[in-house]
């Protein structure tokens, strides 16, 4: 009898526990944010309204992903964009086929509502859907253009702080995770990528795999020369701190030759819209007048 009611008693705990949890999930995940990590209170929350969001979208855009026929190897290239430009949820390839069979309705919908396709229907209608089943491709681009642009801004910020814990004494995996954490607001996604690094090194990766593993995710070239110097100072026992010295100088060296060339290229692009736009203006606001009184004069001639 005894062990009746306490099994009764633990089942009914049980169940009353899961039933909070479930209920007070979002306040549960929001005292554990702020244990974790003090900073950033809402993570946890946000997180989960994220991952909710993602789950309906993938269940909207899961009957459309089968349209498209695709190989094994399409895919994985395809995998390794979404990767490159931060997204690596297990649903964001099926999102990409879906929205290439979604956005070419939308836009045809949108010509056949606003009556565009009056004139040429099937030309419009062509045009429609090679720009829609050819957007995502591009916004994918631009997005990982975009993010190696700010990964490529933000390292040498990284390097410097990672010189300054390294020279408070502290180890290259420790400097690198203190760093993580204090530019996880300035530069989201160069710290999302190195958090990467630090996680598969917990988890018992080599050191130079999970480096080698972060070349391959971002694939620019500012990252492999950072990989490969921290690899020989480590192989060979030089300073990691003056390799990382030396490496965020010479980021800050072309970024700033970088800039000179654009700023060089100026003059050539100006020609164009000053050809086109600007010189065509001036002629019109100086010479009509006079071609106004030219014809004026040259009426008593030949009327």
């Amino acid at each position: 009898m005894e062990f009746i009611i306490f099994s009764f008693f633990a089942i009914f705990l049980l169940v009353g526990s899961v039933g909070l949890l479930l209920f007070y999930r979002s306040q549960v995940l929001q005292r554990l944010s702020n244990v974790v990590s003090p900073g950033s209170e809402r993570k946890l929350t946000d997180y989960l309204t994220v991952d909710r969001a993602g789950d309906s979208l993938k269940s909207f855009v899961k009957p459309f992903d089968k349209v498209l026929p695709k190989s094994q190897a399409e895919v994985s290239v395809v995998q390794h964009r979404l990767i490159r430009a931060g997204y690596r949820e297990e649903g964001a390839v099926r999102i990409f086929y879906g929205a290439k069979v979604l956005i070419p309705l939308a836009l045809c919908m949108l010509v056949t509502v606003t009556g565009l396709a009056n004139g040429n229907a099937f030309f419009v209608y062509a045009l429609s859907l090679g720009l829609g089943f050819l957007a995502p491709d591009f916004w994918l681009g631009r997005r990982i253009a975009a993010r190696h642009m700010k990964i490529r801004l933000g390292l040498p910020d990284f390097l410097d702080l990672m010189v300054v814990c390294i020279e408070a004494g502290l180890s290259l995996d420790q400097a690198m995770m203190r760093s993580v954490n204090e530019l996880l607001r300035s530069q989201p996604e160069l710290s999302d990528e190195l958090s990467l690094v630090t996680l598969e090194q917990r988890a018992g990766r080599p050191r130079t795999e999970a480096w080698k593993n972060l070349t391959e995710r971002v694939d620019i070239d500012v990252i492999r020369a950072l990989v490969s110097s921290i690899n020989q100072a480590d192989q060979f026992g030089t300073s990691v701190a003056k390799n990382l010295r030396v490496q965020a100088d010479t980021l800050r060296v072309q970024r700033r030759q970088r800039v000179e060339e654009i700023a060089a290229k100026m003059p050539v692009k100006l020609v164009f819209p000053l050809v086109l736009f600007i010189f065509p203006s001036l002629f019109i606001v100086v010479l009509g007048p006079a071609i106004i009184v030219m014809q004026e004069s040259m009426k008593k001639y030949f009327s």
